[in-house]
């Protein structure tokens, strides 16, 4: 199986990691190979010439790109253990939705704090991002996890948040998340972090510290 299966990623993406849980929770043997983004190999532009972005995952020679493809592409195919998404066409649909959501709304509403220079702008910025942290706790109620009692498809598009806020936070020196404002997804963020297939695959957190010091003082000094 781990001939078939191979992950371009690099170490610390939370499109990659979305991947990585997944395979994870499935039992899926695989090969990772770590892209130096700065220097792409051939293989990844050969593999996604569209993005030329990771990840990418190849099984059976074959290329499939964009992390939200990737995980239904690994839900359909090893159908047998852990699924990811609801067999319920609504319910489906509605992952799907959040799983969209996420993507669209609430990680760029989150990043452009990161990015914005100087405290009032980002200030501002939070103001969006905390309206959208509280459309997804309402999702939560009577959940552990967004699909029930295992870990989904939305748990693993939200995931970064679990492990990256506090980073953020330590990084740009403000509160972007209150535990007693968000008790649901706090739980969710305990609960999903404790998964075995989760902790065991998460990035060193002060490796990522040191990451996105240097990348945050590059928004803060850029043009």
């Amino acid at each position: 199986m781990a001939e078939e299966v191979k992950l371009y990623r690099t170490w610390s993406s939370p499109f990659g990691l979305r991947i990585v849980w997944a395979l994870h929770i499935k039992g899926i043997e695989y090969e990772a190979i770590f892209e130096d983004l700065t220097q792409k190999s051939s293989e990844l532009l050969q593999y996604n010439p569209v993005h030329k972005k990771i990840p990418v995952l190849v099984h059976k020679g074959k290329p499939i790109c964009e992390s939200l493809v990737i995980l239904e592409y690994i839900d359909e195919t090893w159908k047998e253990t852990a699924p990811l998404l609801p067999q319920d066409p609504y319910e489906k649909a509605m992952a799907r939705f959040w799983a969209k959501f996420v993507e669209d709304k609430l990680l760029p509403s989150v990043w452009s704090i990161f990015t914005e220079k100087g405290d009032e702008a980002k200030k501002e910025a939070l103001v969006p991002a905390v309206q959208n942290l509280e459309i997804i706790e309402e999702q939560l109620k009577e959940k552990k996890f967004f699909g029930g009692e295992s870990i989904g498809y939305v748990d693993l598009v939200l995931g970064w948040i679990a492990y990256l806020l506090d980073v953020f936070e330590e990084v740009i020196d403000l509160k972007l998340f209150d535990a007693h404002k968000f008790p649901l997804l706090s739980g969710w963020m305990k609960n999903f972090s404790d998964a075995p297939a989760i902790k065991q695959h998460l990035p060193p957190r002060d490796k990522l510290l040191t990451k996105f010091q240097l990348l945050h003082e590059k928004f803060q000094t850029a043009n």
